[in-house]
C-alpha cells in the first residue's frame, strides 16, 4: 500500500492508473512521441550520423539536393547538409528553447499573478490591465517583433535561443498570471488563510507558503499546452526569418523554408522531415495535455473498470481528488 502511494505521487503515474480507453490512449501515445523527442534532443550528438553544420566527410562534399542514399538516409539539402542530421539536432534547438521560455514564463507569471491577486487595489488593476493588453496582441507578431528588437533577427545558438525563449515568454506570462491571479482571488478568503493572519503569520510566508503552494495546481496543465505552442512559435520565427543561423544550431522552422523551392522542383525529402519532426512533436505535448486536462476535471473523468472494484471504491474513482493529495494545506 505505501509503495502504491509513492508511485501515485510520482507525475503522470496517478493519471495512468486513473485513464481508461481514450483517455488511456491519448496519454500512452502522448507520452511516447515526447519521450522520442527527449531522446533525440538529449542523445543528439551521438544518434546523428553528422553535426547540423557538416558538410563533408573524408569521401569529399556531400552535394546539394542529393537523393536519400546509404550514406544520407534522407539526402541533403540545397545547401548541402544532411537531412537526418539536421532532423535530429533541430529537437535539440527546440527543446532547449521550450525549457528556457517555460522556466521564465512559470516564474514571473506565478510571481505576478500571486501579487496581484494577494495584494489587490491599484497593483492588481494595473497588471491586470497589462496582461490583457499583451494578451490581446497578436502572438506570431509579438514574438516577431521581440526577437528583433532583441537579435536583430538571426544570431547564433544561446542569443538565437535566449531571443526565442524571450519572445515566447512574453506571449506566454499573461496565461499564468490570470491563471494564479483567479486562484490566488479564491484561495486567500479560504479558513486556513484566515486562521494564518490570525496567529500572526507574516503576509510573505502566507503569500508563498499556503496561498502560492494551493494556486500552482493547475499548471502542469497548461506548461504541457505550452510546450507544444512554444515549439510552433519558435518554428514560426524561423520559417519567417528571424530564427537561428543555419550554421549556429538547427532549427526546423528554418529547414522547412528553406525546402519550399526544393517541393515545386519535385525534392520531397527536404521539407518532409522537418514538417514531420514538427507536426508529431507538437501532437504528442496536445495529447499529454489534454489527457491530463480530462483527467483532472471529475466531470470528464472516466470511472475506473477493475473487475475486483467493490461499490464503495468506484464512488470514490468517480470523486475529486482529495485535499491531502492535491497538497492543500490547512
Amino acid at each position: 500500500m505505501a509503495k502504491r502511494r509513492i508511485l501515485d505521487r510520482i507525475p503522470v503515474v496517478h493519471q495512468l492508473r486513473q485513464s481508461v480507453g481514450l483517455q488511456r490512449g491519448m496519454l500512452v501515445a502522448g507520452l511516447v512521441l515526447t519521450a522520442l523527442f527527449l531522446v533525440f534532443a538529449i542523445f543528439a550528438p551521438w544518434i546523428a550520423p553528422y553535426s547540423y553544420n557538416q558538410l563533408r566527410d573524408a569521401q569529399g562534399n556531400f552535394g546539394s539536393t542529393q537523393p536519400p542514399s546509404a550514406e544520407h538516409w534522407l539526402g541533403t539539402t540545397v545547401g548541402g547538409y544532411d537531412v537526418l542530421s539536421r532532423t535530429i539536432w533541430g529537437a535539440q534547438t527546440a527543446i532547449l528553447v521550450v525549457i528556457v521560455a517555460l522556466i521564465l514564463s512559470v516564474v514571473v507569471g506565478i510571481l505576478l499573478g500571486l501579487v496581484s491577486g494577494y495584494l489587490g487595489g491599484w497593483v492588481d488593476r494595473t497588471l491586470v490591465v497589462i496582461a490583457d493588453a499583451i494578451y490581446a496582441f497578436p502572438t506570431l507578431l509579438l514574438a516577431i517583433v521581440v526577437a528583433i528588437a532583441i537579435s536583430g533577427g538571426q544570431s547564433g545558438l544561446w542569443p538565437g535561443i535566449m531571443a526565442a525563449a524571450v519572445s515566447i515568454t512574453v506571449v506566454f506570462i499573461p496565461q499564468y498570471f490570470r491563471v494564479v491571479r483567479a486562484e490566488v482571488v479564491r484561495i486567500k478568503a479560504e479558513a486556513f488563510v484566515e486562521s494564518a493572519k490570525v496567529i500572526g503569520a507574516p503576509t510573505s510566508r502566507i503569500m508563498f507558503v499556503h496561498v502560492l503552494r494551493n494556486a500552482t495546481r493547475t499548471l502542469p496543465l497548461i506548461v504541457t499546452l505550452n510546450a507544444s505552442e512554444a515549439i510552433a512559435t519558435l518554428a514560426a520565427l524561423g520559417f519567417l526569418g528571424f530564427g537561428i543561423e543555419p550554421s549556429a544550431a538547427a532549427e526546423w522552422g528554418y529547414d522547412l523554408q528553406r525546402s519550399i523551392s526544393d517541393v515545386a522542383a519535385g525534392i520531397w525529402w527536404t521539407a518532409i522531415p522537418p514538417g514531420v519532426a514538427i507536426v508529431l512533436t507538437i501532437l504528442g505535448m496536445t495529447l499529454i495535455g489534454e489527457g491530463l486536462n480530462d483527467l483532472a476535471d471529475p466531470r470528464l473523468r472516466a470511472r475506473r473498470r477493475a473487475t475486483n472494484q467493490t461499490p464503495a471504491d468506484a464512488v470514490a474513482a468517480s470523486q475529486p481528488a482529495s485535499r491531502e493529495f492535491m497538497g492543500e494545506v490547512e
